[in-house]
C-alpha cells in the first residue's frame, strides 16, 4: 500500500542517505515520534552512525523521516550530512524485502544474498545501472539462474509493519526450477 498521500515532501528526489554530524562522542541523536523536539524519543543513532536513509522532510525542512524496525521516526536535519548519490550503481548498503513469500536480497560489493524461509542463495552482480528515479541489477546464481532487480524511488509499505520504505522493488527470478515474480520494498539504510 502506498502512503504517498499522507507523507510530507520527499527528501531531494527522495530518499537520501546521510550520516550523523555535530553530535558529541558521548551523546546520541534522538529519533522522535513526530517532527518536534517536544515529541517522545522512540530511538537514537550513535554519533558516528552512517547510512541513514531519510525518506521525507517535514514541511519546514528541519526534520527528516527515518525508518525503524517497526515504524518510522523523525530526526533533526541539522545533525545530518548527505552522501553523494551514485549515478551508475545501486547504493550500498541496499536491501530489498518482501512478504508472501518472505524474502530478502542484500547487496554487497559485487555480490548479493537472497534469503527466504526455504534457504539462501549466493548471487553475483553481473550488471547494474542507476537513474534519477531508480536502479536495476542483473544477478546470476551458480546453477545458471538469472535474477533481475528493479527498484524505484517511492514510498512503500511491507504490509506487515508500520514502517515506510523509500523504494519499491520488483525481482524477476528465472531459474531451471521455474520463474517467479517477487514484489517488495527496498532501503539504503545501513541499520
Amino acid at each position: 500500500m502506498l502512503l504517498a498521500l499522507a507523507a510530507p515532501a520527499m527528501a531531494e528526489q527522495g530518499p537520501g542517505v546521510y550520516s550523523v554530524t555535530g553530535v558529541a562522542a558521548d551523546d546520541v541523536l534522538n529519533i522522535r515520534a513526530e517532527p518536534s523536539a517536544d515529541a517522545p524519543v522512540v530511538g537514537s543513532y550513535a554519533p558516528d552512525r552512517s547510512y541513514i536513509e531519510v525518506l521525507a522532510l517535514s514541511p519546514d525542512g528541519r526534520w527528516g523521516q527515518v525508518g525503524l524496525p517497526e515504524g518510522n521516526g523523525w530526526v533533526a536535519m541539522r545533525y545530518l550530512v548527505g552522501h553523494a548519490a551514485g549515478e551508475t550503481a545501486i547504493p550500498r548498503p541496499f536491501r530489498c524485502v518482501g512478504t508472501e513469500p518472505f524474502w530478502t536480497i542484500t547487496f554487497g560489493d559485487g555480490t548479493a544474498d537472497y534469503a527466504s524461509p526455504e534457504g539462501s542463495t549466493a548471487l553475483s552482480v553481473g550488471a547494474e545501472a542507476a537513474a534519477a528515479d531508480g536502479v536495476l541489477a542483473t544477478l546470476t546464481e551458480g546453477s545458471g539462474g538469472t535474477w533481475t532487480v528493479i527498484a524505484s524511488r517511492g514510498q512503500c509499505s511491507d504490509g506487515m509493519s508500520d514502517r515506510i520504505y523509500g523504494w519499491t522493488g520488483v525481482v524477476f527470478r528465472q531459474t531451471t526450477a521455474g520463474n517467479a515474480l517477487l514484489q517488495g520494498c527496498c532501503t539504503a539504510d545501513g541499520g
